[in-house]
């Protein structure tokens, strides 16, 4: 009996010692390279728990990993005489034109909305921008709209009080935040609602091409039809996801996905790229994701935000305004 006892401790041992090692040795340093670089990337991309890929592997191997997974950084210019608005019909009801649908798979819960009429969509701020942010529902009650997604990122501190926007921001034609130097990494919309992307584009550019709303954020998704991602998963790892995007005849597709969750686990930016292409997106930009990503449409919250708070305190979003507005 002793003998069976001590055979079972060193059983017990073996499982508490040598497995999660062996686990450890076979994820990062073995054949599951797939795996490795998901666990990277999602690490890589939050704040809190780099150390998931810090502890195991050298920076330089991070790094090679990251670019291996990252979308190329095109510098192509649109082809914008491609996009033709179609023309859209006179609508009485707010929600006439724009259509909700569910886009979860079994690793999250994802929703699409489609707006027909781009003249719609407008990127705002949030009333209080520089001391602080709104949820979005906020911002869409405050700008009377029908409906909205969150936008660019922030650079707060730990507080996440949304109040200090990183990057660019142009509301109906001014500069609202950031500076007329550098380039941004943007998504804007012209003064004939053609969705403008960029993984670098200066502010004088931004007004040669008279840009009327834009953010920064990024990467761009989609160019001219044609996807970024060839590779790997886009680089961001597994998150919960806000991205926009507009088809050929204007539409516009603003997409959430949740994350961080038993229910959800969340998107890689691969997984965005396939969606909008299913949707037939000729343009399309990530937008700021995590804890951020919110949507709200006809009154209602229609995701599940990750930050146990509830919606995060964003700086701005891309709101959809009411029929005849």
């Amino acid at each position: 009996m002793k003998k069976f006892f001590k055979i079972m401790g060193l059983f017990l041992l073996f499982q508490i010692i040598y497995v999660p090692i062996l686990s450890i040795c076979l994820v990062y340093y073995g054949p599951f390279t797939h795996i490795r670089d998901m666990i990277v990337t999602t690490a890589m991309t939050t704040m809190s728990h780099q150390y998931f890929a810090t502890w195991f592997l050298s920076n330089e191997k991070i790094d090679e990993i990251l670019k291996a997974n990252r979308p190329e950084e095109v510098l192509a210019e649109q082809e914008l005489d491609e996009i033709e608005i179609k023309e859209t019909e006179e609508v009485s009801n707010d929600t006439d034109g724009i259509e909700l649908v569910d886009v979860s798979t079994n690793s999250f819960n994802g929703y699409l909305l489609i707006v027909s009429d781009p003249s719609r969509v407008k990127l705002v701020t949030a009333p209080k921008l520089g001391v602080v942010g709104s949820t979005t529902s906020q911002i869409v009650e405050a700008y009377d709209a029908i409906g909205g997604i969150n936008a660019g990122g922030f650079a707060d501190d730990a507080l996440g009080t949304g109040g200090k926007p990183s990057g660019i921001i142009i509301q109906n034609g001014e500069l609202k935040t950031g500076n007329t130097s550098g380039s941004y990494k943007i998504v804007g919309i012209d003064a004939n609602n053609k969705m403008i992307v960029s993984n670098s584009m200066t502010y004088s550019k931004m007004k040669q091409l008279n840009i009327q709303s834009a953010v920064s954020f990024g990467p761009v998704i989609i160019l001219n039809g044609n996807k970024t991602i060839y590779s790997g998963d886009g680089g961001w790892g597994i998150q919960p996801r806000t991205a926009i995007g507009q088809r050929k005849d204007g539409t516009i597709l603003m997409l959430v996905i949740d994350g961080r969750q038993a229910g959800s686990l969340g998107a890689t930016l691969k997984n965005v790229q396939d969606i909008f292409l299913k949707y037939d997106a000729y343009n399309a930009f990530n937008l700021d994701g995590g804890a951020s990503s919110t949507m709200v449409f006809d009154s209602k919250l229609i995701n599940n935000p990750s930050d146990i708070m509830g919606e995060r305190y964003v700086p701005s979003a891309f709101i959809i305004t009411k029929a005849n507005k």
